[in-house]
């Protein structure tokens, strides 16, 4: 490297991107990904013995994909070269290739080749990477934000250990901001100062996403102007101007998240679809765990709509795991069709009030005989005890139902499920009819008013 050439990376390492220059150098700087890096783990360890073999990296941008590739590049005794898949082609494989193998058979020195969106290469250009992979004249390492095992090929996976790196905690964020306002690789020099609102609003709007924090920290520190004291002062409008985001009042763990899931929840219960979704927003701009939203959206969908549409808790299982696969930002759609499903279902409460029901008669009752007919008569010498006997198959009578008692005969007569006359539970009633059960026995009678019974069910 001549003097034109230091002096030009030199400048442009000092010029670069706030996040690039507050890229972890060692492992130590590395925060997050505990579960990958902590001190102990397998790649750790493989990192500091500089005994690696074909890795990739796989998660959402900002989590330290290409950081652990730079110190991997700072760690190892190999010979590291990086590839960008958007922008290189087989030619620059082929240099990688023909340098590896003068590095191995001349000096017996590894290469390792690092490819930054890997999925982005096409299948002949991975095919042609696997012979060299798979003889060990280069060691890949493979950066991703797509699913490996949809993008990339099988062959190059089987060769490789993946590492799943997760969205980094809103404590990592803000360990990040901090050390970039007190680094001289940061904005040290710039005399910038954040105030603990703003730095708390950055870390958790940048859902787990370093490079986004770090860019607005750059952001607020460049565009804003020093006081009367000199010192640059990035407060929360400053940090929501730069992030075009507004900090949304929304305490995960205080009144307002009960108060927002609270109203989520009711106006899917009151079939608004419109207030459904504007709460659901809400809480997905504050950066509610999405998870939590999807749990919350199963109780209500057999809560409030139960067996009124049975579909309504199967929409809300498969958004749940969906959710979970694709992750954010298009498992807002998945949650918001999901949301206005069951808003817009029949509503029953039927399910509910019935176990609620059987659990106070539970504890009230405890545990009751069970009618000997209905106990387990598999075992040699049940007859003798009478177990199962006079037991009635339903199947063996017409519509597969016969009238006998089910509950134990201190409840005999009880109910505790009472289906309603409103989408599928109205089919149900009307089945009970058909086959000779008298689903008309107890009506329903609103507890709030005047004269009520207690239990909101009434025998008539």
């Amino acid at each position: 490297m001549d003097l034109f050439e230091y002096m030009a990376g030199s400048r442009k390492e000092s010029e670069a991107p706030l996040a690039a220059r507050m890229r972890p150098r060692t492992l130590d700087e590395i925060v997050g990904q505990e579960e990958i890096v902590g001190k102990g783990r397998l790649l750790y360890r493989a990192i500091q013995a500089d005994r690696l073999s074909s890795l990739i990296f796989y998660g959402p941008p900002g989590t330290g994909k290409t950081t652990l590739a730079k110190v991997i590049a700072n760690t190892t005794s190999a010979d590291f070269h990086q590839v960008n898949a958007t922008i290189a082609g087989k030619k620059d494989m082929e240099t990688v290739v023909e340098k590896a193998k003068e590095n191995l058979g001349g000096f017996g020195r590894k290469t390792i080749l690092f490819i930054d969106e890997i999925h982005r290469f096409n299948k002949a250009q991975q095919d042609y990477l696997l012979p060299y992979v798979e003889d060990g004249t280069v060691i890949l390492i493979g950066a991703t934000t797509e699913n490996p095992y949809f993008e990339v090929n099988g062959a190059l996976l089987s060769r490789s250990r993946i590492f799943e790196l997760k969205p980094l905690s809103k404590e990592n964020i803000r360990t990040l901001i901090d050390r970039a306002f007190h680094s001289e690789r940061g904005v040290q020099a710039f005399h910038a100062e954040i105030t603990e609102e703003a730095a708390d609003f950055l870390a958790d709007i940048a859902d787990g996403d370093a490079r986004s924090a770090l860019n607005a920290v750059e952001l607020a520190v460049l565009t804003t102007s020093p006081g009367e004291d000199g010192i640059i002062h990035v407060d929360l409008a400053v940090a929501e101007e730069c992030i075009q985001k507004k900090a949304i009042r929304y305490d995960k763990t205080g009144d307002n998240h009960y108060d927002t899931i609270a109203a989520f929840i009711e106006s899917m219960c009151g079939s608004d679809p419109d207030a459904a979704l504007y709460y659901l927003g809400r809480m997905l701009a504050a950066g509610e765990d999405v998870k939590y939203i999807a749990r919350r959206m199963l109780v209500a969908a057999s809560e409030e709509v139960g067996n009124a549409d049975p579909m309504a808790i199967c929409v809300a299982a498969s958004a749940a795991l969906a959710v979970e696969r694709v992750g954010m930002p298009e498992g807002r759609i998945i949650l918001a069709q999901a949301a206005s499903y069951i808003a817009s279902a029949p509503k029953s409460n039927a399910a509910y009030l019935g176990i609620e029901k059987v659990m106070k008669t539970v504890r009230e009752t405890g545990n009751l005989p069970i009618p000997p007919y209905l106990q387990d008569s598999s075992y040699k010498g049940a007859a003798k005890l009478g177990r199962g006997v006079g037991y009635k198959y339903a199947h063996n009578f017409p519509n597969h139902w016969v009238e006998q008692e089910y509950l134990p005969e201190a409840l005999r007569g009880e109910r505790f499920y009472e289906p309603n006359d409103i989408g599928h539970e109205k089919t149900i009633k009307e089945y009970f009819r058909s086959i000779g059960k008298d689903p008309e026995r107890y009506e329903y009678r609103d507890p709030s008013l005047e004269g009520a019974p207690e239990r909101p069910w009434e025998e008539k």
